[in-house]
């Protein structure tokens, strides 16, 4: 039986080396969306087929052609999520949150599955970090979703990022627009992809969104979406480009965005990077009033945003962004001898309990190979116990990183390393201009 080795085209795996990275960017965003009173909701990795072509739209790449769909074995039509809006809003209206104070403010971090070509930036299975602000209509509600990822990306420290503010109307202003798309395109109609002449009648602002160079190069002089905007849909635009001066969020005019689903409404955005090649939309969102209703729920208002994290951790890379280092290994007791080993056992016990990461040898190397090992691992300190160490109740512990060796009392041990470990962290803090007694002071403030 021949061994297998490769996993299936357009996923990966995440290596110990790259995971704190990963943990990283999904604890921060979770930290910021606390900070905007947004809370976590986890819906399955499966969906009724349905969900996703009454939210997404058939008319859609996504629902005609990278859907993951197959029959279970109850016969019925069942769908991975291709992302993360539809099934938030089917857990809304399930669990009747909207009989719960609005808005209701939802992040979730999801695994999503889409069939489409794999490329640098762009997996069939790919990861997201999304918001959804359900129960208001409120301009100032879209500058502050779009503000929650402009701060996302400031405590990441990513930068060049162009954000780019587009609105498309709603359901009754658009149809003069999808008229006068109607009429422009249907001139082009022998030049229009097979996909792209299905939308004519259906959808025509779809064709605004081909992949196709021949469909992008038409597209180019089809009518502008702004152009016919309602009055209300046009206030409401002018109010968030307001609110996001008030915030000094800067941002640019797009008429050409009308993003890849069919559920939005009004304002659209996108946080555009030029820094990772074709793929360069780093985080996409917008308005959607009518999604809860075509889900068969009471009209509510919302909006939200979806980015992925493999394009951002792409882009985090190429602009050497500052990741923390990542929490190793802060002592590493080597042995010698039964005795000893037991005593190792006991104290790194001790030390995991009180938080602190601590290892002993696990499959019998030398004491020599153990000190390697602990040098691999990135250990902290370093100590080696022996039946003279125990018989003396001290043993040496030694800082890796400044060479320095110190007794240590093994009676009460956990504390013991506890208060070098401290002392050595405040001499750190010294070498930045901040002395013991000022960082006690400050701790003790807080």
């Amino acid at each position: 039986m021949s061994l297998i080795t490769k996993s299936i085209k357009g996923t990966q795996d995440t290596l110990p080396a790259d995971s704190y990275k990963v943990q990283y960017i999904e604890d921060t965003a979770l930290e910021v969306a606390e900070n905007f009173g947004f809370a976590e909701i986890r819906t399955p990795v499966f969906e009724h087929t349905e969900l996703f072509q009454r939210g997404v739209g058939d008319t859609t790449d996504v629902v005609q052609k990278e859907m993951y769909t197959f029959l279970d074995k109850g016969g019925r039509s069942i769908t991975l999520r291709p992302e993360g809006t539809a099934g938030a809003v089917r857990s809304f209206l399930e669990h009747g949150l909207y009989n719960e104070p609005m808005p209701q403010k939802l992040c979730y971090l999801t695994s999503c599955y889409r069939y489409e070509k794999p490329q640098a930036g762009r997996l069939r299975e790919f990861h997201q970090f999304g918001v959804e602000c359900l129960g208001t209509a409120s301009p100032a509600a879209d500058a502050e979703v779009i503000s929650l990822a402009h701060d996302f990306f400031d405590r990441l420290g990513v930068h060049g990022l162009r954000l780019e503010l587009n609105s498309i109307g709603c359901k009754d202003c658009r149809k003069d627009y999808h008229r006068a798309l109607h009429d422009y395109f249907s001139a082009h109609k022998d030049a229009l992809c097979g996909t792209c002449l299905d939308r004519l009648d259906r959808n025509p602002m779809r064709i605004l969104d081909c992949k196709s160079p021949v469909c992008q190069e038409i597209a180019k002089g089809a009518p502008v979406v702004t152009d016919y905007l309602c009055g209300d849909c046009r206030a409401h635009f002018e109010q968030v480009q307001s609110y996001l001066t008030a915030m000094d969020i800067p941002f640019v005019l797009n008429p050409t965005i009308v993003r890849g689903l069919d559920y939005y409404t009004r304002t659209v955005f996108e946080f555009v990077s030029t820094e990772i090649g074709a793929q360069g939309t780093v985080c996409g969102g917008g308005r959607y009033d009518g999604l809860v209703e075509e889900f068969g729920g009471p009209h509510t208002p919302a909006l939200g945003f979806g980015l992925g994290l493999e394009r951002l951790m792409l882009l985090m890379e190429s602009q050497n962004a500052p990741f923390p280092p990542r929490e190793g290994c802060k002592l590493y007791i080597a042995s010698m001898g039964d005795a000893a080993k037991t005593a190792a056992v006991r104290f790194v016990t001790a030390l995991r309990r009180e938080g602190i990461a601590a290892e002993f040898d696990l499959v019998g190397r030398s004491v020599k190979a153990q000190m390697k090992y602990a040098n691999k691992l990135g250990a902290k300190y370093t100590m080696v116990l022996g039946d003279s160490e125990l018989e003396a109740g001290t043993a040496q512990l030694k800082n890796m990183e400044s060479g320095e060796a110190q007794s240590i009392a093994l009676d009460d041990f956990a504390q013991s390393f506890s208060n070098i470990s401290i002392m050595d962290d405040l001499k750190d803090l010294e070498e930045f201009g901040l002395s013991p007694e000022e960082f006690e002071s400050m701790m003790n403030h807080e």
